[in-house]
């Protein structure tokens, strides 16, 4: 079927609305990426009999789809050249006892705002966290600067409703041929062939579904490629009684990390590290020197904690605070990491997503930035870091000399090489997407990648679930 024939004849199989004007193709060829692809058609489900006949279709005639939640992602995920599905009418909220049910189009930032009302949150917490949906975040894990408490979506998802790429409604974590098939092909014992880190999404978590109870994991983290998210199980959390921020100033970016071991034994909710470059935009009165600062919050007993964690961190104490105000005016600054990496570069250079969520384990994270001045001293480029110390999850970004952008694929082979001999992930939070993808391989070897290709198998034989990710 030519690209201009599948929306006008996928509009004859559906109620809901298909668009296939320029405009809204060129509006979904983007995300957050620097990616461009351009679909064929944009569809609009309003229920899951939409989403089923429109995958019954699209198998037929073996049509790539590709969902999409807020287009918020950095590595390309929600971009694909057949039919995009907007999952935005999926937006229900239901609160129940220690456990909301929510569909996969409901936004993260509507959710914080149901959920406030009755005294709950949602554990992790994206930066881009108002606007990136329920179904984005469980399809790329996303975890967030609280995740060191609170865990990954993966960690607190209990159930999920997706639809196959044969249009079958499947519900995980209940007793099903796909659950049994899945524990099968995952085998026993895998857990040693995974990076021992507290934030991962690359590949298939395997390693998290060790029986048919907790086999709705295998979804997290999947990107679209096993199936369309329509609803899902999520754990909640009561808001805590009281919290405490300590920023803290460092000269330089290593000295900083050095302290978050340390810190870790006292039980902080978030660690958190912005360097230099970011440190420069933020509009109140530092120390002469700081070049980084550390972002450190305890949710209970702080009072103690508080105290301990004085004595632990060797940087200049800027403030302490317990104002709530207070701490949400500096968690703006942190959240705008990525927006003030923008504006710290210049028309003639290129930021580049590709090597930016490492994660090694927390006590390696100085290894980690000896890889980094590794290769800033080998390649003509520069860097810009910040994100969660605590979880050894660095977003560390490239910036080059846009005619020097062609150095990319080097950087990235020598750096994910790197990651991956200090026990580290190549993707902690952002998922795989176009950007990383050919290197999920790399990450775990030939045996844990054929059971990767098995188990795309067994859901997407067809290979139309956004399919160029994760398994290529």
């Amino acid at each position: 079927m030519l690209q201009s024939q599948i929306g006008p004849r996928l509009s004859e199989k559906t109620t809901c609305k298909i668009s296939w004007d320029d405009i809204t193709l060129n509006s979904y060829s983007m995300d957050a990426s620097s990616y461009i692809v351009k679909p064929a058609a944009v569809a609009f489900p309003r229920n899951e009999k939409d989403v089923i006949k429109i995958l019954k279709f699209a198998s037929r005639h073996k049509i790539p789809v590709t969902p999409r939640g807020g287009g918020t992602g950095l590595v390309g995920g929600a971009l694909g050249r057949g039919i995009i599905l907007d999952m935005r009418h999926f937006n229900t909220v239901r609160i129940g006892h220690g456990v909301v049910q929510v569909g996969s189009g409901v936004f993260k930032g509507e959710l914080d705002r149901v959920l406030r009302k009755h005294g709950k949150f949602f554990g992790p917490n994206p930066s881009v966290g108002p606007f990136c949906t329920v179904g984005g975040m469980i399809g790329t894990n996303a975890s967030g600067s609280h995740s060191l408490k609170y865990g990954s979506t993966i960690d607190n998802l209990i159930g999920i409703k997706i639809v196959t790429s044969k249009g079958n409604l499947v519900s995980f974590p209940k007793s099903n041929a796909i659950a049994k098939k899945v524990l099968k092909i995952i085998g026993s014992d895998i857990q040693k062939q995974f990076p021992r880190i507290t934030k991962n999404s690359c590949g298939y978590r395997i390693d998290k579904v060790t029986a048919n109870s907790n086999t709705q994991k295998i979804i997290a983290g999947s990107e679209g490629t096993l199936g369309i998210i329509v609803s899902a199980r999520l754990k909640t959390i009561s808001l805590p009684r009281r919290t405490v921020l300590i920023i803290t100033s460092y000269r330089t970016i290593k000295e900083a990390v050095a302290d978050a071991p340390r810190i870790l034994k006292i039980g902080p909710s978030s660690v958190e590290i912005i360097d230099r470059n970011i440190v420069r935009h933020i509009k109140t009165r530092l120390p002469r020197g700081a070049k980084c600062l550390l972002f450190v919050e305890f949710d209970d007993s702080v009072t103690k904690k508080k105290i301990k964690a004085k004595h632990v961190l060797s940087g200049r104490i800027v403030t302490v605070t317990s104002d709530p105000r207070q701490i949400r005016q500096w968690w703006t600054y942190r959240n705008s990491a990525l927006s003030y990496s923008l504006k710290s570069t210049s028309k003639q250079e290129t930021a580049s997503s590709l090597i930016e969520d490492a994660t090694v384990p927390v006590h390696r994270l100085s290894l980690l930035l000896d890889l980094v001045e590794h290769l800033t001293s080998k390649y003509p480029m520069r860097v810009i870091t910040y994100g969660h110390a605590g979880n050894g999850n660095l977003h560390i970004r490239p910036i080059l000399k846009k005619k020097d952008s062609r150095l990319l694929g080097k950087i990235a082979q020598e750096f994910f090489s790197g990651v991956i001999s200090i026990g580290g992930s190549i993707t902690g939070e952002h998922g795989d997407g176009l950007a990383r993808s050919k290197f999920v391989k790399v990450q775990y070897g030939s045996e844990i990648y054929s059971k990767f290709r098995k188990i795309k198998q067994l859901f997407d034989p067809a290979n139309i679930l956004n399919p160029g990710k994760i398994v290529i």
